[in-house]
């Protein structure tokens, strides 16, 4: 009888966990920068960004890098290598990757609400393909957004050039309760999330900056570590696009 109660438990849980959809452990890395720590959990949904994130930061690629990019009240953007602090001084420009990545719009479970990360990638002018950039990235402060105006931000996403974006509720409410940039909805690769750290961002963000937005003050990344990885990451047949990219 207990076996069976037992039995009856697990298939309840199975069924209520079956109904929505199911979050597996993700991959995890850990950005030490001079102005606190951020954990950043990267999506299964966008595979080929989350191995490029995963093996550029293994790598030591965001060691020493800036966040050189900062616009309050929007976002903070870092992983250009040429901003890379070194002592020998060497020619950091050479070091970049020299690809861009196919982007994967994931909405509408992946969007840019607040604390969402996102790749980096030239304006359409020059990049209509919306190719991501290959190692830059950012990460969304945003602000909220009134009815009108969230709905006046979205109104590329429907018969646009690029197709139509599916909208769902939990976006609406994030961006009317929490803040975000919706107006980049279904133009950059989001791709993972900041699950540790929002206090260090909000910091960052609020920094003094120059007119070209670069930090008065240096805010480095001294150090990038993998956490773990979920068990999707770095499957073979990425392993294979990868290393042709490197």
């Amino acid at each position: 009888m207990r076996k069976f109660l037992f039995t009856g438990i697990l298939t309840l849980l199975t069924v209520f966990n079956t109904s929505g959809k199911i979050r597996e452990k993700r991959s995890v890395v850990r950005l030490e920068t001079t102005a606190g720590c951020i954990r950043i959990a990267l999506s299964d949904d966008t595979p080929v960004h989350r191995d490029n994130f995963l093996r550029l930061t293994a790598g030591g690629f965001y060691n020493g890098t800036l966040f050189h990019r900062v616009i309050r009240d929007f976002m903070i953007q870092g992983g250009d290598p040429a901003t890379k602090q070194n002592k020998d001084n060497q020619n950091n420009d050479k070091k970049k990757p020299d690809y861009m990545l196919a982007p994967e719009i994931a909405l509408p479970y992946l969007y840019h609400r607040r604390g969402a990360v996102a790749m980096a990638r030239e304006g359409d002018a020059v990049n209509p393909d919306r190719l991501s950039n290959g190692s830059q990235f950012y990460i969304v402060w945003g602000k909220k957004y009134k009815p009108r105006e969230l709905k006046s931000a979205w109104a590329g996403l429907k018969d646009g050039d690029y197709g139509d974006f599916e909208i769902s509720r939990d976006m609406e409410t994030d961006y009317l309760t929490t803040g975000g940039a919706p107006h980049l909805d279904g133009q950059y690769t989001v791709f993972g999330e900041v699950i540790e750290g929002m206090e260090t961002v909000d910091s960052i963000q609020k920094t003094a900056t120059a007119p070209t937005d670069r930090p008065l003050a240096d805010i480095v990344i001294l150090r990038a570590v993998v956490e773990q990885k979920s068990k999707k990451a770095e499957d073979t047949k990425n392993k294979r696009y990868l290393k042709s990219l490197y």
